[in-house]
């Protein structure tokens, strides 16, 4: 049983880890977002100019700061969650539900994003799709992948929380936390 909870540790601290540093690293695009937000409009209305590109970066740093920043705020519990039982649970009960909760839901659902997307990137990138716009990005294929990375990295993050809680279910949780 010991090396059992140990492997899981092992892969809860891994994925934790990158869920952390994609996380932090993702942060950054807000603040591009509203630097970039700022030049366009200040290029609109100070002077008359207008870059598609620049309007169309600011959608897709949108789109990458959310989706690949979803497993960080899975790691730090900060996604919506109805907790009206939960919060009232003890440790092992909201243990429980977070175990069920990864491998019934949560699991099957990035299963079939990552399932139903695979072809839509694929088509993608088979054309190298770029925007539809005059003068907009060419890597529309390189903005849909990222919706397979989200799959990835959400699933990867939720194994992980089921396996965090499965070691507090067992009475071994994590160092530094409690069961």
């Amino acid at each position: 049983m010991g090396i059992f909870c140990a492997i899981i540790a092992g892969f809860v601290r891994t994925v934790d880890g990158l869920n952390e540093w994609l996380g932090r690293a993702v942060a950054w695009l807000a603040l591009g977002m509203v630097m970039v937000t700022f030049l366009v409009v200040i290029l609109r209305y100070g002077f008359d100019l207008g870059w598609i590109a620049l309007q169309e970066s600011v959608v897709y740093m949108h789109a990458v700061l959310f989706l690949l920043g979803a497993g960080y705020t899975l790691k730090h519990d900060a996604h919506v969650r109805v907790d009206i039982l939960y919060q009232r649970m003890g440790a092992k009960g909201r243990a429980w539900v977070d175990f069920l909760g990864a491998w019934l839901l949560l699991v099957p659902v990035c299963v079939f994003i990552f399932w139903s997307a695979w072809d839509y990137v694929a088509a993608s990138w088979a054309i190298r799709e770029a925007s539809r716009e005059a003068g907009g990005l060419p890597a529309v294929f390189l903005l849909k992948s990222v919706i397979l990375g989200f799959a990835a990295i959400f699933l990867l993050q939720g194994v992980a929380q089921s396996g965090r809680a499965l070691l507090i279910i067992l009475d071994r949780p994590l160092k530094g936390e409690r069961s």
